[in-house]
């Protein structure tokens, strides 16, 4: 039989768990993900002690089929989201006299792009695994407050603690601190805000988070969402940025919407330290074929034209997928892929922006 995720379960129904009975027909097994020998899903649905004993099991019989090249196995830690007391998130914003800094954090950075789709979450999240791979104390924010995806990504469920009904202390995961909006809500919950509860929470999420409860932070990176609204016009006016990061696919059409987000960032005097190009090629996983599906150079083009620093280009790779469907980014391995994420914040360092 070849590899499939049909071939994945059945292995698995064999495998007994500590608490009786086996993890498919419990139904602990979630995200599964098998293409080109790669296998990847999160182990969840019972209680951790249970399931971290009966990972190494589950992890063999998986390995044991034929056709697996890589396997990753996440066991989520803590309650499922929407559980448990906690703060509130989402408020009208409270006066501040000019632009803040945060407390225990050296530099920030915010990450945009001016249209959603162009793989800003992903390079997010993975800077910021490479970033503390390379040695800085890191932490990551999820500002995209409509549509939050970094605790997926990252592969945290917890929900944030709060030790005086104010203050929220973030989470850890793969080296990086990290909060978002989506760690106090169930997965499926949708956000719907006018722009003052949007820009309360963005405020509470800088000012309430406990950022160097495991230490002070080199760099805050800012997952911004898409556009040029209230979250950007917010952050740039009442936070002190370092600088900002913009995203693009290397087509017409997302540059054309990149140019508003470095306009928009000009505007508000918030310096742009870097263009990424993102999904800049393919190579085939059969033939090696590289193909160019959005263009290719668009955006180092453009920062050559503006006069901005270029910091590279990223492929579009299945391997990144997976890896943030799984809640491992791809920057936490070796590879190719995660090579891309380590050059960029390589030159991040030595420009001295971390």
């Amino acid at each position: 039989m070849s590899l499939s995720k049909e071939s994945v379960l059945e292995a698995l129904r064999i495998v007994r768990m500590p608490g009786g009975g086996d993890p498919v027909s419990r139904d602990l097994i979630r995200a599964l993900a098998v293409e080109s020998g790669v296998v990847r899903f999160v182990l969840e649905g019972a209680p951790e002690a249970e399931l971290a004993a009966a990972k190494p099991a589950i992890e063999a019989a998986v390995r044991a089929l034929a056709g697996v090249e890589s396997l990753t196995v996440v066991v989520p830690s803590g309650p499922a989201k929407g559980m448990g007391a906690g703060p509130k998130i989402g408020q009208h914003p409270t006066p501040q006299a000019g632009p803040q800094g945060v407390a225990g954090v050296r530099h920030i950075i915010a990450v945009g792009s001016g249209k959603g789709g162009v793989g800003k979450s992903t390079v997010s999240s993975n800077l910021a695994v490479a970033l503390a791979r390379a040695g800085k104390r890191v932490g990551l924010l999820d500002a995209d407050i409509y549509g939050p995806s970094q605790p997926r990504m990252m592969g945290v469920q917890q929900r944030p603690a709060s030790p005086d009904g104010k203050t929220i202390l973030p989470l850890r995961a793969h080296g990086v601190t990290l909060m978002s909006i989506g760690l106090m809500l169930k997965e499926d919950e949708a956000v719907i805000w006018r722009g003052p509860m949007l820009m309360g929470a963005l405020q509470q999420m800088l000012g309430q988070v406990a950022w160097d409860h495991y230490g002070p932070l080199d760099v805050l990176i800012i997952d911004l969402p898409p556009g040029t609204g209230d979250i950007q016009l917010t952050l740039c006016q009442k936070t002190r940025l370092d600088g900002a990061i913009v995203v693009s696919t290397p087509q017409d059409v997302a540059l054309l919407d990149a140019r508003k987000a470095l306009d928009m960032f000009r505007r508000l005097e918030t310096p742009v330290i870097g263009l990424i190009e993102n999904m800049s090629s393919y190579v085939c996983p059969n033939c090696g074929h590289e193909a160019h599906l959005f263009g290719h150079g668009g955006v180092g083009a453009e920062a050559v034209k503006l006069g901005l620093p270029y910091l590279g280009e990223l492929p579009l790779d299945l391997e990144v997928r997976l890896a943030g469907d799984a809640g491992t980014p791809v920057a936490a391995g070796e590879g190719p892929a995660a090579a891309g994420y380590r050059a960029i914040a390589e030159k991040l360092i030595a420009a001295g922006a971390v």
